[in-house]
């Protein structure tokens, strides 16, 4: 399964210089957020796969202009192809603007989906916008990670943990990936492909993204088991 991970900045090549082709091969488009919507219907729209997002502190708009054709998994546990992807995007508060969080909001938030996550037997891959705090967050106070995405890795041990939020332009010196007790941790800033191999699964359906929690606000009148993306 080959995933292309995006955060914070818009890809030129995917954008602006877009060839068509270029998104061939992709299983899977996951945002960790502060991405603009119409960046993010192009993807869906140009590779044909579905495409996965939370929420970054710059995505206001998403309230009245959501990205079109694209799902959003922001406090949910989701399957797709039998790979389990937990969603908890936004920063720590900083200022009044929208999907910040202070770290006991945070975890009340990652506490909600605990019961979930064992119940799935686990999490493959946390998908968020902030980092952990301390494991690629900054100490500046717009930039510093949340102590209950920490818990999660330490409690439940997923595969990769995916954020953004700190550019890796800010300093050159920034690993884009670095480990904590078995998950890899990624930066995605810009974009980043995952590869991984195909999760063998009983309930494997090609192109179905299942909801283990119940759907993101907004998907209450339709299926609340999964979402068929075409």
């Amino acid at each position: 399964m080959r995933i292309l991970a995006l955060s914070d900045e818009e890809c030129p090549a995917l954008w602006d210089n877009y060839i068509p082709g270029r998104l061939a091969g992709y299983d899977l488009i996951i945002s960790c957020g502060d991405l603009k919507p119409h960046y993010l219907s192009f993807l869906v729209t140009m590779a044909g796969v579905p495409l996965l997002y939370v929420h970054g502190n710059h995505d206001g708009r998403y309230t009245h202009e959501p990205p079109e054709g694209c799902e959003c998994i922001d406090d949910a546990l989701v399957t797709f192809n039998g790979l389990r992807i937990l969603g908890l995007g936004g920063c720590l508060r900083y200022n009044p603007g929208p999907f910040q969080y202070t770290q006991k909001e945070m975890e009340r938030r990652a506490a909600r989906l605990h019961h979930s996550i064992r119940r799935a037997g686990g999490v493959d891959i946390v998908v968020a916008h902030a980092p952990p705090r301390g494991l690629g967050d900054q100490e500046d106070p717009a930039h510093q990670g949340f102590e209950a995405l920490r818990d999660i890795l330490t409690e439940f041990h997923p595969a990769f943990l995916l954020h953004g939020h700190v550019h890796l332009r800010y300093d050159f010196s920034l690993p884009r990936e670095r480990e904590f007790q078995g998950t890899r941790i990624i930066n995605v800033s810009e974009r980043f492909t995952l590869d991984l191999p195909d999760v063998p699964s009983p309930d494997r359906t090609s192109a179905r993204v299942k909801y283990l929690r119940r759907p993101p606000r907004g998907q209450e009148d339709g299926d609340k088991d999964s979402i068929l993306v075409k």
